[in-house]
């Protein structure tokens, strides 16, 4: 049998399969964006599907400590796009 990866969400801190997971990604010329196929080159984020983690991550500043880095609120809302077009 497989062995599943496992990764942590960066707001609620659980510990989740990969492929349950949204994947948010900065490449090396800086640009953030969200990753459906969660194989994107970049530092990747993780987050779970739960809307509160959702809106925490990319309300406070968390995805800011993530990438370690300032991001613009037009990137942030680029992303938060993306991922309700995939949701829905």
């Amino acid at each position: 049998m497989k062995k599943m990866p496992v990764r942590t969400c960066v707001v609620c801190h659980s510990k989740i399969e990969k492929k349950n997971l949204l994947r948010i990604v900065c490449n090396k010329d800086n640009e953030i964006f969200y990753d459906p196929t969660g194989k994107a080159n970049g530092r990747g984020a993780y987050i779970c599907d739960d809307p509160k983690c959702l809106d925490a991550f990319l309300s406070k500043n968390i995805i800011e400590k993530a990438f370690k880095r300032p991001i613009d609120k037009e990137t942030v809302e680029e992303v938060r796009q993306k991922i309700k077009e995939q949701l829905s």
